[in-house]
């Protein structure tokens, strides 16, 4: 699949809200990974905006950190 430049921005975008909210808790990328049953390198590719995360991680990191999705993506 090509990503557009604008889609890469969201990407990055989500990538640095929940980088922010990770940092925040005082988590590695490792803690959170294994709190949301997911892979270390799959974290820090979606922090970086290089991986197309689906709904249903992004529902997994969102309820893993305690944040509404409008917290990782405000403009939606």
């Amino acid at each position: 699949m090509n990503t557009s430049p604008d889609q890469k921005e969201t990407l990055r975008f989500i990538g640095d809200h929940i980088r922010y909210y990770r940092v925040k808790r005082g988590w590695s990328q490792e803690q959170l990974a294994f709190e949301s049953d997911l892979h270390r390198t799959y974290i820090g590719a979606v922090e970086r905006g290089e991986r197309n995360i689906t709904v249903l991680n992004l529902l997994k990191i969102k309820d893993t950190l305690h944040v509404q999705l409008t917290d990782l993506y405000p403009e939606g």
